[in-house]
Order: structure tokens, then C-alpha cells, then sequence
């Protein structure tokens, strides 16, 4: 396994303007056209339901964001690409006048945002986005392409080892949603715990550890099975783990066998054998006992094969005894679950900055719609010995009540008294008048990866099981679930009966 530096870590050169949808930019000059293009907005990001129907998310995508953010402005080619769009009635899609103020264009939004590691939850805000509502809207959907996309793998990743409980190597690559979905993937699955990948474009990109061994066509290519394992290891003395598959699983333990007592009568060490099919629990098991019996007790059983989280935790119940794991197509996809889901809604306006902000509230016909108004934030109690106790959503422009009291969000009337407890406010200043203030250090992969250990670490077990996990205590601050309720009664009141 290596470890490279980080080299501009996110620096890729994807131009993000027009990674949008078109009515974002439809809406945009209808703002401008009537004069609102300057109105203050606040959108925040969530999303409705835990991933897996799990008990948490990792938070991941604000290293992404930030590159998103500094790197936002109309080219001439973005222009001359827009100018040529066809109204579906005929003539021109964009106003010229509309075209040549995007080009001048510079963002001036501030975003905030949620760690990268961190453990986040249903219907709290992960991202705001506070600026001019023709900006916030620009940044809708590639905001929510890079956050949705990689908390869902950062959030699989994490599931995975902790069924695992050992060393996890990512290498999804060749499976992976095309070559930006790799990247991301890869370094999202580092932030969610995977010890390395296979992907070495992600391992110079972002500074996280790559590894590997060999494939099937390593062992085919030579006459004889024993023959490809005395080659591999005279090339990889120190990182020699061997794929002992490829014909049949005990000749292959064997000959590995034979080889690892060869290096170590040269010095060397036979770091593991990797078995990629067959029933992988009893193969293990079966392959422990023939490398122990050859005094090779210090050679590493690394399994792949189609491993999620379910199957990792069925082979480890029957007591196999694996080092280490390959995931690699259920981790890259996100298998089960195609999309987080994950929402941008606009919740609060005012004129100009010095404004008093006017909340602003969707209503749906279905109730789990209903959005939260306000310019938000999330408070995280913990208890005395370091769990985490609950968090609460709140208004940063209006008061919190004396009992700290979190009320829950789905109308039920149950409460709960935080009061006295340790907590600390979760979005954190990502972006400052349209420029990036993201620390070096919040952009790392590896740092984030040992927040989400500890948050994990933080979380009730019954929150981490895999069936039927208890959910995590998440809620309004009393005030807020007031102004709400009563903000929905009003506008569902002034709706027109349906006749």
C-alpha cells in the first residue's frame, strides 16, 4: 500500500457552470428580467431519509464544493453555447442582455457547511447557501450532484467497515459510474473508513493510500500456477499477496505455501493470499489452518467477490478469520440505493444585506414535504461521556427557549430537554462572498476519514446495527416548530378549496 501527498487535492479541471439543470438557468434570467436577480435568498440542503435504511449518514462533498465554488464563472464558449439554444416556440432561449451579465458575473454567495466525517441525519441542513437568489439558484444541482452523490458512498463505506472490523480496500474503479464518478467515489469511500484504493488517479488527486495485488491474467499468462507466484514475489518482495483462485482454491493455498516458505528463507515475507470466489467464509477458514500448520501464521487472508456490508457481516458471524477486505462494485454504486435523495430549498429572503429576513415554507400534499423556514442551523448535544445525545435545528436569527427543548419535526408531540448538556453548532464557513475559505486541512480525505471513526464511535450501537437501527433524535428547536406550524396552518388556509 502507498501513500502519496496531496497535490491541490479536488483540483480537477471541470468547469461547473453548466453542470446545471436548464431551468435553473431559465429561472435565473427570469430573475434578472424582473428585477430580482439581487433579492437575498437562503437555500439549505438536507435530505428526508437515512441512506440503507440505515441510522446515519456521513457527511461528504464540501471538498468538492468549495472547487465548485472557486472555480464558477461563464467562459465565452459557456455563452456561445447558451446563445445558440432554441426557444421551443422559435427564436432564441436567452436574452442577449441576460447572456452578457452572466458572463460578468462573479459569485458573492456565502456557504456553510457541515464537516466532512461528520455524522449527519434526516431534515437537518447539511449546506446553506446565503446570497443573491439568481446565484443560489446557479448552484443548485451541481451542489447537490457532488454532496447526494458522495455522502452516499461515504455513508456505504462506512457500513462496510464497520461490518468488517478489519482493513478495507476500495477498488470499484472498473465498475464505477463513469471516470468522474470513480474519482469522487474513491476518495468518498476513504472519508467513510476504507484504509485505500485501487484507483491511483484518486491516490495522486487526493492524497489517500492506493493498493493492490495481482489479477487472474497474472497466473494465466505463465505454464504453471507455482511458476506466476515465484515471479510475482521475486517483483514485489516487500507487497507480495497472491490470488490463489484462479484454478482451484487449495492448489492454489499450496503453492502459496510453497512460495512463502521460499521468501522466508530469503528474508522475506509472504504478505497474504486473496481469495475471490468459492464459499469465501469456509475457504478462509480452511486456508488459516493449512498456513498456520506451515509456521506461515504471519501471512494475511484477504477476501473479495461481490462483498457488502451483509455478506462481510455473515462470513465474519461463521468465524472466519480475514485480515483484510476487497469492495469493490457494491461500494463504487452505492449498491441498493441509487441516490441519497437529497433536497435544495429556498427558505428565507430579504431585499438587500442589513434586511430583516422573511421566512419562507413549502407545503406539500404530503406532509413529509413540508420544509423547514428560516436561516438554519444544527446544535449537536453530547453527554457527559461523549455520545451524542440529539441535535436540534434552529433559527440563527431568533432566540433559542430557556429549556434548549427540541420538539419532534413529524408533529408528534414529544419532547426533549437538552438543557445542560455540552453541544456545538455544526455548519462551519465554507465559502465568504463568493470565495472559498475552506482550511487545507478540512479538505483532506484522511482527516475527515478519522472524523467519521470518531463519530461512529460516538454513535449508541442500536443506532449502527444494519436491521431496524434506532433512529438518532433529531428535532426543531421549540420556537421554530411553532413558527413552522403555525406558518403551515396560514398558507394551507389561503389555498383555493379544490372543487
Amino acid at each position: 500500500m502507498s501513500t502519496a501527498s496531496p497535490r491541490n487535492e479536488g483540483s480537477a479541471t471541470l468547469a461547473y457552470t453548466l453542470l446545471t439543470d436548464l431551468y435553473q438557468l431559465t429561472m435565473a434570467q427570469g430573475y434578472w428580467a424582473c428585477g430580482k436577480a439581487d433579492e437575498q435568498a437562503c437555500f439549505h440542503m438536507f435530505f428526508r431519509e437515512n441512506p440503507f435504511k440505515g441510522g446515519f449518514a456521513v457527511a461528504c462533498g464540501a471538498a468538492q464544493l468549495a472547487e465548485m465554488i472557486d472555480g464558477f464563472a461563464f467562459s465565452d464558449d459557456d455563452i456561445a453555447y447558451l446563445a445558440s439554444i432554441d426557444a421551443p416556440g422559435g427564436g432564441a432561449l436567452f436574452d442577449p442582455d441576460f447572456l452578457a451579465f452572466l458572463r460578468e458575473m462573479r459569485l458573492t454567495v456565502d456557504v456553510d457547511a457541515v464537516r466532512e466525517g461528520t455524522m449527519v441525519f434526516p431534515m437537518e441542513p447539511i449546506v446553506r447557501v446565503t446570497g443573491p437568489i439568481l446565484q443560489c439558484q446557479l448552484l443548485e444541482t451541481a451542489l447537490l450532484c457532488c454532496v447526494n452523490f458522495q455522502t452516499l458512498i461515504a455513508t456505504k463505506a462506512a457500513r462496510v467497515c464497520l461490518a468488517a472490523e478489519s482493513p478495507v480496500a476500495e477498488f470499484g474503479l472498473r465498475r464505477a459510474q463513469g471516470a468522474g464518478g470513480s474519482l469522487w467515489a474513491s476518495r468518498a469511500a476513504v472519508v467513510g473508513g476504507c484504509a485505500s484504493t485501487s484507483n491511483v488517479m484518486a491516490g495522486k488527486m487526493y492524497g489517500i493510500p492506493v493498493s493492490g495485488t495481482h489479477a487472474h491474467s497474472w497466473v494465466m499468462a505463465f505454464d504453471d500456477e507455482l511458476e506466476a507466484f515465484r515471479a510475482y514475489a521475486r517483483s514485489f518482495p516487500n507487497n507480495c499477496v497472491l490470488l490463489v483462485d484462479t484454478y482451484d482454491v487449495k492448489r492454489g493455498i499450496d503453492n502459496a505455501i510453497t512460495v512463502g516458505l521460499e521468501m522466508r528463507e530469503r528474508g522475506e515475507r509472504l504478505a497474504g493470499i486473496r481469495i475471490d470466489s468459492g464459499d469465501l467464509a469456509w475457504l478462509a477458514r480452511y486456508a488459516r489452518e493449512r498456513l498456520d500448520a506451515a509456521g506461515l501464521s504471519d501471512c494475511g487472508i484477504v477476501l473479495s467477490n461481490d462483498l457488502d456490508e451483509y455478506t462481510i457481516k455473515s462470513i465474519r458471524d461463521q468465524g472466519a478469520p480475514v485480515s483484510s477486505w476487497g469492495v469493490g462494485t457494491k461500494l463504487a454504486t452505492a449498491y441498493d440505493q441509487p441516490s441519497l435523495g437529497g433536497v435544495y430549498k429556498l427558505s428565507a429572503t430579504r431585499e438587500g444585506a442589513g434586511q430583516a429576513w422573511s421566512a419562507r415554507l413549502k407545503v406539500s400534499e404530503q406532509s413529509s414535504k413540508l420544509t423547514l423556514p428560516g436561516v438554519l442551523d444544527v446544535r449537536r448535544y453530547r453527554f457527559s461521556d461523549g455520545r451524542l445525545a440529539g441535535d436540534m435545528v434552529f433559527d440563527v436569527n431568533e432566540s433559542i427557549g430557556e429549556r434548549e427543548t427540541i420538539v419532534d419535526p413529524a408533529d408528534i408531540l414529544r419532547c426533549k430537554d437538552l438543557a445542560g448538556l455540552e453541544y456545538e453548532t455544526l455548519l462551519a464557513p465554507l465559502a465568504r462572498a463568493g470565495i472559498s475559505v475552506l482550511p487545507d486541512e478540512e479538505r483532506s480525505a484522511m482527516a475527515a476519514r478519522a472524523r467519521t471513526q470518531e463519530g461512529i464511535a460516538q454513535l449508541d450501537e442500536s443506532q449502527k446495527r444494519f436491521l431496524n437501527p434506532h433512529s438518532y433524535p433529531v428535532g426543531l428547536e421549540e420556537g421554530l416548530w411553532h413558527r413552522r406550524a403555525d406558518m403551515a396552518a396560514g398558507l394551507r388556509a389561503a389555498r383555493t378549496p379544490l372543487r
